[in-house]
């Protein structure tokens, strides 16, 4: 999405291009209204500006107008409302509304729910760098609905999402070198993952490093009784050399 976005120097400054008209200006005055940057927090007030920039075709405003619908912010919670803002922008390629447009249809709120919809649109929103949906479309590709299973795709996407710190998908991304799934299997990669994941609270990363660490105390541990009774074999057995 090839859009300048502008700049002013002043907040009183953005306020009165707001006032004058300008819909990028209408944008971010909404998104301090919704943030309570400059201003009191006001979602009532957010809405009022964000719809003004959105009925001008700003995709960020329509973005953000879809978002308010979508949980209720300022405006009653209406799912249809929400689709359709969301794509409004997500067809002038905002990759947040294809994002969720996309959520919209893998869930059936808002519109019908349709599967190869939701990945076009996660796949849209993929491509150009959005993270959760390069996990969504990875889980698509892995578990082959609607698209044809596909581990390497799946690697390929949860990698990306992995990289912009999605602890699901760098559980996934772990997961998928534990079992050799699309990548050749590598525990080491797979731990360097998991860690990753789990240090962000993801509980199954965390799981699965237990059982990991587990699993080596155990091998460990087996490994030193082996030795203790091969030298206490050792001592015990007499030298057949020394038999007479």
């Amino acid at each position: 999405m090839a859009i300048n976005r502008k700049t002013w120097n002043s907040f009183d400054e953005m306020r009165k291009a707001a006032e004058e008209g300008d819909a990028q200006a209408q944008s971010y005055l909404g998104v301090a209204y919704q943030n309570g940057q400059g201003v009191s927090q006001d979602f009532a007030e957010a809405v009022k500006w964000f719809r003004r920039a959105a009925e001008q075709n700003d995709p960020v405003a329509q973005c953000y107008l879809g978002f308010c619908f979508l949980s209720g912010q300022g405006v009653p919670q209406e799912m249809g409302e929400a689709a359709r803002w969301f794509r409004e922008a997500a067809e002038q390629g905002d990759p947040a509304a294809q994002f969720n447009l996309g959520m919209l249809y893998e869930t059936g709120q808002g519109v019908p729910q349709n599967y190869a919809e939701a990945v076009k649109w996660y796949h849209a929103a993929a491509e150009r760098g959005e993270p959760q949906a390069q996990f969504n479309l990875g889980v698509f590709y892995e578990q082959g609905q609607v698209v044809p299973q596909n581990f390497e795709e799946a690697v390929r996407w949860y990698r990306a999402a992995a990289e912009q710190e999605v602890s699901p998908a760098q559980c996934n991304l772990g997961l998928c070198y534990q079992t050799g799934r699309g990548v050749p299997e590598n525990m080491q990669e797979a731990v360097r993952w998991f860690i990753r994941a789990a240090r962000q609270g993801d509980k199954t990363a965390q799981h699965n490093l237990g059982v990991y660490y587990a699993l080596k105390e155990a091998e460990q541990q087996a490994a030193a009784e082996g030795e203790t009774e091969e030298d206490v074999t050792a001592t015990e057995s007499p030298d057949e050399n020394n038999v007479g």
